[in-house]
């Protein structure tokens, strides 16, 4: 191991000198270092997991090199509180643009991780959901606060109703406020 340690150091060492030098210094020395340098410090990590992790280190071990101690505890995650409403915008035929505002709760809380857009097309006449929990039937899920909501060609002159709930982890918290807006 240390003597392919010492036979990459010196590869790398006289690629170096090679692509440092005004006669030499050509897109292929140039490479022939990156790859050499590769290699060493691919050496270099095998020979750290060899002789820094086998055996295990304790703690202990680890803290006293000046390591990391892994973090192999699984965080829980908490049911989002937030509330959160969705603003909607033209972008183009036969799409909305959605903006996902938080009605109430901070935007930095790690449970608040992914919003659940529910959604409904009612055409003029019918009537419109009252409960976003029985009534919206079709969702998708975003990480994004800004994001597009396309529709069908028919669906031009129709209204959707849509409400966000936000969801972590298979979580999901409290239903936003409902919306409408229609479709261009």
């Amino acid at each position: 191991m240390l003597q392919n340690w010492a036979d990459s150091t010196a590869d790398a060492d006289a690629a170096l000198t090679a692509a440092r030098n005004e006669t030499t210094r050509t897109p292929v020395a140039t490479a022939r270092c990156k790859t050499a340098f590769d290699a060493l410090t691919a050496k270099m990590r095998d020979m750290k997991k060899r002789y820094f992790y086998m055996p295990p280190l304790t703690e202990a071990d680890l803290v006293s090199l000046g390591l990391k101690v892994p973090d192999s505890t699984h965080t829980p995650s908490h049911v989002p509180t937030a509330h959160a409403a969705v603003e909607t915008f033209l972008t183009g035929r036969h799409e909305l643009g959605l903006r996902i505002v938080f009605v109430d709760g901070s935007p930095d809380d790690p449970a608040n991780k992914g919003f659940r857009v529910w959604y409904k097309v009612i055409a003029p006449g019918e009537t419109p959901p009252a409960n976003p929990e029985s009534d919206l039937t079709k969702s998708f899920f975003t990480k994004r606060r800004k994001d597009a909501l396309e529709f069908e060609y028919g669906d031009s002159g129709k209204t959707a109703y849509m409400a966000i709930q936000i969801e972590n982890d298979g979580k999901k918290g409290s239903w936003g406020p409902l919306v409408s807006a229609l479709i261009p």
